[in-house]
């Protein structure tokens, strides 16, 4: 089990891994082993994540997920198995986590008071009246 929240973990068999060949830094070693890491999991199906949890996640996931509802993450930023099999558990784990924070309430649409009103009038006179005084100095001759 894989623990994401106190409340929610995800048994190790909803997770398929498959193991590609990479780009980037490796040399020679790149084209000879599959040390890319291809982390599918089924959001849509998951019996571990609640509802909501899963739908904030695919609205989340954006392009990584499938038609199916299945999120693919690829990892290929290092150069063993090992690390690029961790950092994608820990991006699916990341994700999960932030779709597990409820969204925050909507904001409340308040009236300005009346003696802003006023304030917020008084100081547009004001400034009305420092730039009327800039203009051309006309003279009494």
């Amino acid at each position: 089990m894989i623990e994401v929240t106190p409340s929610i973990s995800i048994a190790e068999d909803e997770i398929v891994e498959r193991f590609i060949r990479a780009a980037g830094p490796g040399g020679q070693n790149v084209n000879k082993v599959s040390t890319a890491v291809e982390l599918r999991f089924d959001v849509r199906r998951s019996p571990s994540l609640p509802n909501d949890v899963a739908v904030r996640l695919m609205r989340l996931a954006g392009r990584k997920i499938t038609q199916d509802g299945v999120l693919v993450l690829t990892a290929m930023k290092f150069r063993t198995q090992e690390r690029n099999r961790a950092d994608a558990l820990e991006r699916l784990v990341e994700l999960i986590r932030k779709a597990a924070e409820p969204p925050p309430p909507p904001r409340k649409k308040t009236k300005p008071t009346l003696a802003s009103k006023k304030r917020r009038l008084e100081a547009k006179t004001r400034r009305g009246g420092v730039k009327a005084m800039r203009g051309k100095v006309r003279g009494d001759d």
